[in-house]
């Protein structure tokens, strides 16, 4: 057979945008001879540079693979600060992104909830379903109770007078301002003049701060804030899962009323926005958004597990 050259790829590499080869090139008389020669040709100088050829590959594979379990180590211990560091409720929750109205928001994957957490959600939700009905007797009850509440030494007026634009209703008939806050709303202010009926009478009368020529009406803010908590808690239907809200169902495990006294915390930090941009009447929709953007904020805080926690709870205590 005659003489013919075998050429065989060792290592191969990409250095400045250029492939190069190291290529071996053996006259072999017959292809059943050893890779390396027969026995009484053997090269030690040649078995020496081949070995250096593989030892090279060898180690640079050591090398990236080295890199690689370094870098998976890195992101292991990463992970692991995140499940179990204080804020495991919301870092197990992988982030989505979404976008509603004209900007970005952040969602999360739905939660696991407790029993006790998905029974008060429910209740919450048929809660928020149901619409104000000004010629259903409940409601009507519960308007005049309201009226009782805020004016304790004052005679009941009629369901429709213009006594009630006093407690900040905008025409003599309450039930046409409620629109898109529901029933709930009114429950909210009911709550609020119970639980902290200080606090009430301060933001009802206007007690606190120097006040406006034109300012904010008392009721009809409340709806509006009942509605901003609605909407910033992703709470109408099925499993919250705006950030906040999914913040907000912690509160839900310590406290069934947690919409509520929630709704108490939002209507005073408002009012102490309201006082310290010294706003009037025009500003009342940029003070909202701001009362909004300082409860996110205040939601998010880790050691946050109830509305009592947050730092604005402080202020129904003045």
């Amino acid at each position: 057979m005659t003489s013919r050259t075998i050429r065989r790829r060792l290592h191969h590499g990409d250095v400045d945008g250029k492939k190069h080869e190291h290529l071996i090139a053996a006259d072999l008389d017959d292809l059943n001879e050893p890779l390396l020669g027969n026995d009484e040709e053997y090269n030690p100088q040649r078995l020496e540079k081949l070995e250096g050829i593989f030892y090279d590959e060898r180690k640079e594979r050591l090398h990236w693979t080295f890199l690689f379990s370094q870098l998976i180590s890195e992101w292991a211990q990463w992970l692991a600060k995140i499940v179990l560091g204080s804020g495991s409720f919301i870092a197990r929750l992988w982030t989505l992104p979404s976008t509603t109205g004209s900007g970005p928001i952040k969602k999360l994957l739905p939660p696991i909830l407790s029993p006790l957490q998905v029974a008060r959600l429910r209740t919450l939700q048929k809660r928020l379903a149901v619409p104000f009905d000004g010629s259903c007797v409940e409601h009507q009850d519960a308007l005049k109770q309201l009226w009782r509440l805020a004016y304790p030494n004052r005679e009941l007026p009629e369901l429709k007078s213009e006594l009630w634009k006093e407690m900040g209703w905008q025409g003599s008939d309450p039930s046409t301002d409620f629109r898109g806050g529901g029933f709930i709303s009114l429950e909210n202010l009911i709550f609020f003049a119970q639980r902290y009926p200080e606090a009430f009478q301060n933001l009802l009368l206007k007690n606190e701060g120097n006040r406006a020529q034109w300012e904010y009406p008392f009721a009809v803010a409340g709806i509006n804030i009942s509605f901003m908590l609605v909407q910033m808690l992703n709470i109408q239907s099925g499993t919250p899962t705006s950030l906040s809200g999914v913040c907000f169902l912690r509160f839900l495990s310590h406290d069934e009323s947690a919409f509520d006294e929630l709704f108490c915390v939002a209507f005073r930090l408002m009012d102490a926005h309201w006082l310290a941009k010294r706003a009037s009447y025009m500003e009342f929709n940029e003070v909202l958004k701001s009362t909004k953007t300082q409860l996110e904020r205040e939601l998010a805080l880790e050691d946050v597990t109830c509305v009592k926690d947050l730092p604005a709870y402080n202020l129904l205590r003045r």
